[in-house]
């Protein structure tokens, strides 16, 4: 698997690309461009919920390595996406009561290739991201889960909030990271659980927290009041491996 970000450019390519059901990031067309084919791209991109970034020629021209971009280059994810519906399927297959990372807007790709990573060394069935405001799989991501973006499958989802109660009813348990929230330790995170990330500025978003069982602060000892996100992700992951091992 390669670990470049494929950019995807000339309309034809581009057409075929997302008729072909590739899984396209991001699309940038030229703004205000009308002809008939960018039309059939704009609107076969709707259809795909494919993020659509109008810009003008100099940014085209600045993106594009071929220099024949036509108006519109495409950026495919390097690595295909999973469903929700796979990543309970691999808890099933081993046996395991599901453990799924959901991360809300993190938009740092180091921070979600460390905490791909992190969700694959602590046993994890998957990890579930956002389509808007937040990072996809691109290759800066493939490179810092070192190789666990091919183990761990990564689903994206339209709506985190209706995604965490569809899960619910599925038996399954939210805990999200958040300060002012009970002592980690003092939790009971056996069982089907679902460990809920937030944005590294802003947190875990309010519907979101609403959404979730419990609320889990890390204790701090230090002069600093937060946690990088791939380190809170990997110390809440670990007293949750605790807790399944006990």
């Amino acid at each position: 698997m390669g670990y470049e970000e494929l950019k995807i450019e000339g309309r034809n390519a581009v057409l075929e690309a997302l008729r072909s059901g590739k899984p396209i990031d991001k699309l940038y067309v030229l703004d205000g461009c009308q002809d008939g084919p960018i039309r059939t791209i704009v609107r076969e991109a709707k259809k795909h919920d494919t993020i659509l970034n109008f810009v003008d020629k100099e940014r085209l021209d600045a993106l594009s390595e071929t220099k024949k971009h036509q108006g519109v280059i495409a950026m495919a994810a390097a690595y295909e996406y999973a469903e929700v519906e796979d990543i309970l399927a691999a808890a099933e297959a081993k046996g395991e009561p599901p453990f799924i990372f959901l991360l809300d807007n993190i938009e740092d790709p180091h921070n979600l290739g460390a905490i791909i990573r992190t969700a694959n060394l602590a046993g994890a069935h998957g990890v579930i991201i956002p389509k808007r405001r937040a990072v996809g799989l691109t290759a800066t991501v493939a490179k810092t889960s070192a190789g666990a973006i091919n183990y761990t499958p990564v689903a994206k989802v339209t709506n985190l909030t209706a995604t965490i109660k569809e899960l619910k009813e599925r038996g399954i348990w939210f805990v999200c990271a958040d300060m002012g929230g009970t002592e980690m330790y003092q939790l009971d995170l056996r069982g089907p659980i679902g460990l809920v990330i937030g944005n590294e500025g802003d947190g875990v978003s309010k519907l979101v927290r609403e959404n979730c069982d419990f609320i889990a602060s890390i204790p701090m000892k230090g002069d600093i009041d937060s946690l990088n996100a791939s380190v809170a992700a990997g110390v809440l992951a670990y007293e949750i491996v605790r807790q399944r091992l006990s």
